[in-house]
């Protein structure tokens, strides 16, 4: 898979947004804003060493929008023709003229955009395989799935991952600025027991650079053995436990501050931090990072989705919250102003003050001593208006910091206010899914139901 195209097309795509940005003026835009990409990727999946399926794609976009005073207007097209971009920005103005004014609308200012040539990301590593190389390394994490254990008996398969691609975006602010980028992947998903005593889990590896990721071997065997330690599964008593989040379902408490702190929700008042600035939300022993500048990590911006350029900051300290992820335009309905974040937030770090080097996971457990350790989260049951949580679980039961045996079909329950304000402690085991890195986190206690 060759991502040749990029290099010959890159040159292109400031001409064409710039082509964009000077129709949109002449036909009485008043602002505009347009962004041209390209991306390729190639999925190949294997079960039982046989390739099931090989998805190849290739997309290509412009995207307009055209401001008329408040009023906006957007449109998009595939087609890269001079003819096509002007009926593109014709059918955007049209919208936009057609629109209701909003007070909030508009392109951010001009103060708020990185101007001038942005540093490199570093986030373009092209992963030169075609099918058949990738089938291998499917093949090749799979079979050590299946070989780990005589108990590993199906397969849900094995998949690799590659993607790249290109923008450039501008307005009529003076913003111009665009980057390659690759992301690629590998996972696995065994099954391990017979009859009805059967369990799936699974495992995977993303990064940037390919050079990056874990050993196809090692994410089958480590995806096999979380799926035999599953096997014998059984519910346990209702009551309240300390709980233990595993690192990446922290990464989803995590998640679940962003949605909190999001500007979305905030001025449409359907969170529970509102007006939370400057306030205790989590323990006073921990902090959340932004750093949307470190070179080559998944959420790694130098400017966001409208140009804003970014900068690391601190979105929780000591407890306090001290900022939320807002865009221009939910900035200007709150009253306040963007912090760089129109697409979301960017490489965040979830950190405690108690942490030592040696809080690794076998220590987590110790501390949890006997309670929940909780691997896998089902449905969504999280209401953000109030903070209510309930998710249904599988995890494992510990007592004296031992695991004992696997858990299924139980209920977890708090109120995020409680959880973040309890959290007692965060592991060092850190983990990164997607832009947010986190240990496990330990709560000192939550609703479990069960038999």
């Amino acid at each position: 898979m060759s991502d040749s195209f990029i290099v010959a097309n890159a040159p292109q795509f400031r001409d064409l947004v710039q082509f964009a940005l000077e129709r949109a003026r002449a036909v009485g835009g008043t602002d505009a804003a347009a962004e041209v990409s390209e991306s390729q990727g190639l999925s190949v999946n294997v079960r039982h060493g046989e390739v099931e399926t090989v998805e190849q794609t290739r997309d290509r976009s412009l995207d307009v929008t055209v401001y008329v005073g408040q009023r906006r207007g957007s449109a998009s097209t595939s087609d890269f023709s001079e003819q096509a971009i002007e009926d593109t920005v014709r059918a955007a103005w049209h919208i936009a003229r057609h629109t209701a004014e909003d007070p909030a609308a508009g392109l951010p200012d001009a103060e708020d955009l990185l101007l001038g040539v942005a540093p490199d990301p570093d986030l373009y590593h092209p992963w030169e395989i075609d099918a058949r190389q990738a089938a291998r390394i499917a093949k090749r994490a799979e079979k050590a799935a299946l070989d780990t254990d005589r108990n590993v008996t199906n397969s849900d398969g094995a998949t690799v991952n590659t993607f790249s691609g290109h923008f450039v975006m501008a307005n009529t602010r003076g913003f111009m600025g665009g980057y390659p980028y690759s992301r690629h992947s590998l996972s696995v998903a065994p099954i391990a027991g017979r009859g009805d005593n059967m369990q799936r889990d699974d495992w995977y590896s993303s990064q940037r650079d390919p050079k990056r990721l874990a050993d196809p071997a090692a994410v089958g065997r480590y995806a096999a053995e979380r799926a035999l330690s599953r096997v014998g599964a059984r519910r346990i008593r209702t009551g309240r436990y300390p709980v233990l989040f595993e690192a990446p379902l922290a990464c989803g408490l995590l998640g679940s501050f962003t949605q909190a702190v999001s500007g979305g929700a905030l001025y449409r008042r359907a969170s529970f931090l509102v007006d939370a600035l400057g306030k205790p939300v989590f323990a006073s022993h921990v902090d959340i990072e932004e750093n949307p500048h470190l070179p080559g990590a998944l959420g790694t911006a130098f400017f966001d989705d409208e140009g804003v350029r970014t900068a690391p900051r601190s979105l929780v300290q000591a407890g306090e919250l001290q900022g939320y992820l807002l865009s221009t335009y939910t900035a200007r309905k709150l009253g306040m102003r963007t912090t760089g974040n129109a697409g979301g937030s960017h490489n965040l770090f979830l950190t405690s003050r108690e942490t030592r080097p040696d809080d690794d996971f076998k220590a987590m457990l110790k501390k949890l001593g006997t309670g929940l350790l909780v691997t896998e989260l089902i449905g969504q049951g999280v209401n953000y208006i109030t903070g209510d949580y309930s998710r249904g679980a599988f995890g494992y039961w510990v007592e004296n910091g031992e695991i004992q045996h696997a858990v299924q079909e139980i209920t977890i329950a708090g109120n995020l206010k409680d959880m973040f304000a309890s959290l007692a402690a965060v592991g060092s085991d850190v983990i990164t899914r997607g832009t947010k890195s986190t240990g496990s986190i330990l709560l000192p206690e939550m609703a479990v139901a069960g038999l």
